[in-house]
């Protein structure tokens, strides 16, 4: 050990400052080679942890021979492009392995392989073994049962999102910004564990970011130029809960045991979508009996032993499948859909006979079908694609199925154009949703809501009946005095509503009605004429209906108030500020904070009132 030549990994983590510690070495010589500082310039360039801890390594070593304890010299040649290109292939350390023969000394190293290929050609080498020692992530404080995600930022005090699924709050953890120097050394912890746990995987390493997979913890780590400052986002799941606990119809328990062989789970981020598919993946596994992989990239699925999950195979999720369709598994979980590879990986193992649950984002039941269509032939949709569950706050809201039929498309009246079409039905109650059809060289898909005249509960205007409305409304103008109320809606094909205040009545209405005739017969349908009651302009609040639908709630402020200003009140107590609809409508759709806010104050029997501003 009078001459020590040391690999990349001995330098990282100090392999050299602790030999010195444990034995009494009289003035060693060190020769570092020249690859060694090559690679730890290049890991530091690239932002990496291990490459300042190397640098940091020699800068100790240049100090203790400046007290006199060893001698310090690089020698070796840098390693040329074709080195680096196939380092790991090991030509950087056949770089050094040489240095090391032709000077006599022995190599010391932390890479298992690299003393085995040293000792099989009769080189000296010193192995020396770092044991790891477990030990939680300084993030892992800000963390309890009931938070989903932790957001540090420099220059930002600590943030997370705390709750479940729907009911989530934003909240400060502590009240003293981050600095960048704080937010530095969590990032050199978490990347150093990466490098030592056997179970915290670095997922993606590219220019400005990072993502580690650490136990249960998914890890996004941002630095610049990629972002303006750094940046630490873990986001851990607050539910591991079974199928049973989501209360299934039997009728949907039944098509997952039996039927379901493609199945796509979507929702928004956020929803519950990774919380379910964990759920139906333990139910596969554990109470049918099959075989279940998984398809990940990151990897962060919370999943038993019996369950392996895979990412990229050498950067590609093909690789992985090509993998999988050897391995045989009954169903595989691809987490998640998003481009193009994605969605064609997915069909192909579909119909390669795997039975495939795919993750979507989605923001409607239909979108995560949607997207699939515009991405495979229309004919094998249903073969990839048959049942498609909607997650929204943790909960299954629609599931749809779909099935190839041969039909006119609703709306269209000629019998000729039958052709082939999907039906997407609600699976339980069989009521048709949507309907997938080529047309000329475009996929449409068509929403029954809007075919059959409605849409969010009111009545669908088609562009035939707009047009028509625009009409009525210039040749009404015309007569009427300028900036006078007036509003025109198409009731249906045969006939249309004038609203007008009522002076301004006898003068569309003309002498035995012959001026509304002559615009009639311009138009081509029949008009009714309404009044709209003029009322003052005042700050007077007045009481508000309201309306429910399925989707929404309707704050009705009757169509006199129409295209007006309003601030809405519960019992005094400000909530919004809003334009009507030309009804003189203010829509809220329902599931969100606001619509629950006014559900709750009905149900108290608050007042809930209106002012015009």
């Amino acid at each position: 050990m009078k001459r020590i030549i040391p690999d990349t990994s001995a330098v990282i983590i100090g392999a050299i400052s602790e030999i010195l510690k444990k034995e009494d070495l009289d003035y060693p010589e060190i020769i570092v080679p020249e690859a060694v500082v090559c690679e730890l310039e290049h890991q530091a360039n690239a932002n990496r942890s291990e490459g300042r801890k190397g640098l940091k390594e020699l800068q100790k070593l240049q100090h203790l021979q400046y007290e006199g304890e060893l001698a310090v010299s690089f020698k070796g040649k840098r390693p040329t492009n074709y080195d680096i290109k196939y380092a790991k292939s090991g030509e950087i350390d056949s770089i050094i392995r040489d240095l090391a023969r032709s000077e006599m000394g022995t190599l010391l190293t932390n890479d298992k392989v690299q003393a085995e290929t040293a000792k099989a050609q009769g080189i000296p080498v010193y192995y020396f073994e770092q044991k790891y020692v477990e030990k939680a992530l300084s993030i892992e404080k800000f963390f309890d049962e009931n938070t989903m995600s932790v957001h540090l930022k420099e220059n930002v005090c600590p943030m997370a999102k705390k709750g479940t699924p729907g009911n989530i709050d934003f909240v400060k953890l502590e009240d003293e910004p981050y600095s960048y120097s704080q937010i530095h050394e969590i990032i050199d912890e978490i990347l150093d564990k990466a490098n030592s746990d056997s179970k915290t995987y670095l997922e993606s390493a590219k220019e400005g970011s990072f993502v580690v997979q650490s136990r249960e913890y998914r890890i996004s780590i941002a630095y610049p130029p990629f972002s303006e400052g750094l940046e630490v986002t873990a986001v851990k799941p607050v539910a591991n809960i079974n199928l049973d606990e989501y209360r299934l119809s039997d009728k949907l328990l039944e098509r997952i045991r039996t039927n379901a062989e493609g199945i796509l789970i979507s929702g928004s981020p956020g929803a519950g979508k990774s919380t379910f598919v964990q759920a139906i993946a333990k139910y596969y596994s554990s109470k049918l009996n099959k075989i279940v992989k998984t398809m990940e990239s990151p990897r962060d699925l919370q999943l038993p032993d019996e369950i392996t999950q895979y990412s990229p195979l050498e950067g590609s999720m093909e690789n992985t499948a090509d993998v999988l369709l050897l391995v045989r598994p009954d169903y595989t979980i691809y987490d998640e859909l998003r481009k193009n590879t994605d969605f064609n990986i997915f069909a192909d193992m579909r119909l390669a006979g795997v039975g495939m649950i795919g993750v979507v984002h989605a923001t409607r039941p239909i979108d995560a079908i949607q997207r699939i269509a515009s991405r495979v032939e229309l004919g094998v949709i249903p073969s990839i694609v048959d049942t498609s569950i909607y997650i929204e706050n943790g909960k299954v809201t629609s599931v749809y199925e779909t099935k190839m039929t041969v039909k006119v498309p609703t709306g269209m009246k000629e019998a000729d154009l039958a052709r082939p079409v999907i039906e997407v039905r609600d699976f339980e109650t069989g009521e048709l949703k949507n309907e997938i059809y080529t047309y000329g060289e475009q996929t449409i898909v068509m929403d029954m809501d809007l075919v059959n005249g409605t849409e969010s509960g009111e009545k669908y205007k088609s562009s035939v009946d707009k047009i028509a409305e625009k009409e009525i409304l210039r040749k009404i103008k015309k007569i009427l005095p300028k900036k006078s109320k007036v509003d025109v809606e198409v009731i249906s094909p045969e006939r249309a509503n004038i609203y007008i205040p009522e002076e301004y009545v006898p003068k569309i209405i003309g002498k035995n009605g012959k001026r509304i005739a002559e615009i009639e017969d311009e138009i081509g349908i029949s008009l009714g004429v309404e009044i709209i009651e003029e009322k003052p302009k005042n700050k007077t609040p007045f009481e508000v209906d309201i309306i429910h639908t399925r989707k929404q709630l309707i704050l009705d402020l009757g169509r006199d108030n129409g295209r007006q200003n309003f601030d809405v009140y519960i019992e005094g107590e400000y909530l919004l500020t809003a334009t009507t609809s030309k009804k003189g409508e203010i829509k809220i759709k329902k599931g969100i904070e606001l619509s629950d806010f006014i559900i709750e104050a009905i149900e108290m029997g608050l007042e809930i009132t209106a002012v015009k501003k």
